[in-house]
């Protein structure tokens, strides 16, 4: 299985355009939360409607999963805590999202919300515990923030990482967390694209300008995983006990 892994687009139209072109080359395209941009002069109405068109044409060409990020809120959902309401939209389309679990033969991917208070935090560690029940072969997440601590939320300042994935993550071990929100840690010295804790290997491509995103391509098959970016490339074996030393510094 092929996988492609973005995030953070932010309602960047060129880098959606580039997203649905190479979809058809991979089995899966995983958007990791913050499609929409707060802080654009366009309606964060209007902007939900450009990208559920977008999923819609990704649904066309492959398979496709999306999760909310903090850009993503849009409203009160039934609890009164902040959730990316339109997504809703996006599952009727057939495109999994938040809350939701895909699973590819062997391969189960749970999609993980933005969540905005303890309802929602308790409503996701159930979901991760029902999932754990019947895990198969290969277990994957979409979780928008990286662990507290990793490389992969180093902002080149400060460590920006949720405490509470890296709890789950001790306690259910997935094969992979795919995630994004942070921006910088790929382009800084002491950050990273991919960190291994334990038994879990994290992702996070970060943000880049341009017509095409720093993105994450995952090839199960050949046990490998790449970072592209402006900076260059740099590939690892899923098979390693730990992050590769940086190759692009």
């Amino acid at each position: 299985m092929q996988i492609l892994l973005v995030s953070d687009l932010h309602y960047t139209l060129p880098q959606l355009d580039w997203v649905v072109r190479v979809a058809p080359s991979f089995d899966l395209v995983v958007l990791a939360g913050d499609s929409l941009d707060i802080s654009s002069a366009v309606s964060i109405d209007a902007q939900s409607v450009v990208i559920l068109r977008y999923l819609s044409l990704l649904q066309a060409a492959t398979r496709v999963v999306v999760s909310s990020g903090n850009h993503d809120l849009t409203g009160p959902d039934a609890m009164g805590e902040q959730a990316a309401l339109w997504l809703g939209e996006a599952r009727a389309l057939g495109v999994p999202t938040d809350g939701d679990s895909l699973l590819l033969g062997d391969t189960l991917i749970t999609i993980c919300p933005w969540w905005d208070g303890p309802e929602g935090r308790a409503a996701l560690q159930a979901q991760l515990a029902a999932d754990a029940l019947r895990r198969p072969a290969r277990w994957l997440w979409v979780y928008h923030w990286p662990p507290m601590g990793s490389p992969t939320c180093w902002t080149g300042r400060r460590h920006y990482g949720d405490a509470d994935i890296g709890g789950w993550i001790n306690q259910f071990q997935p094969d992979m967390v795919l995630t994004g929100h942070v921006h910088e840690p790929p382009f800084k010295p002491d950050g990273a694209w991919a960190d291994r804790l334990n038994n879990t290997w994290v992702f996070n491509a970060g943000r880049q300008i341009g017509p095409v995103p720093a993105h994450v391509e995952i090839d199960l098959a050949a046990g490998s995983a790449s970072w592209r970016s402006m900076m260059g490339s740099e590939v690892l074996q899923l098979s390693d006990h730990e992050r590769p030393p940086r190759s692009v510094f």
